[in-house]
């Protein structure tokens, strides 16, 4: 940790996310691969969700290989927003592309939880920013 990095900064409130100045978040380091989702890799900028205790907030890039495919509808019990940096990403599966929905780059989605959404897949590779969160009690 550097001296600009703190952890669960006051700042932030309930949301458990750490100073942190500006860095190279597209470099090549921090990526890890999702779990169960083949060519999809994510790299968490800050934040962590619990899901146990059904809190947190995590700010996550996700890059998808070309061909990569989430080949059935998910759902999720926290809230998600998600903007599509650069390339593309669809709404189908590649069996039935010619029925799917294409989404370019600056297409932006804000869901709350328990929303399926899905399948997609990216003929050639996307990168998305992504905003996970439990929302605070009201």
């Amino acid at each position: 940790m550097t001296g600009t990095e703190r952890v669960a900064d006051p700042g932030f409130g309930a949301f458990a996310k750490r100073h942190r100045e500006f860095f190279d978040a597209l470099d090549e380091t921090g990526w890890t691969a999702v779990a169960g989702y083949a060519g999809v890799e994510e790299k968490i900028l800050s934040g962590r969700l619990d899901q146990a205790a059904g809190t947190g907030a995590v700010t996550r890039l996700a890059r998808w290989a070309a061909g990569a495919t989430v080949a059935h509808p998910v759902r999720h019990d926290w809230c998600e927003e998600v903007f599509i940096i650069s390339g593309s990403l669809s709404i189908g599966t590649p069996d039935a592309k010619q029925n799917a929905v294409v989404l370019p780059a600056g297409t932006y989605a804000c869901r709350p939880a328990d929303v399926v959404h899905g399948p997609f897949f990216s003929e050639a590779g996307c990168l998305l920013i992504e905003f996970m969160y439990y929302p605070p009690p009201l």
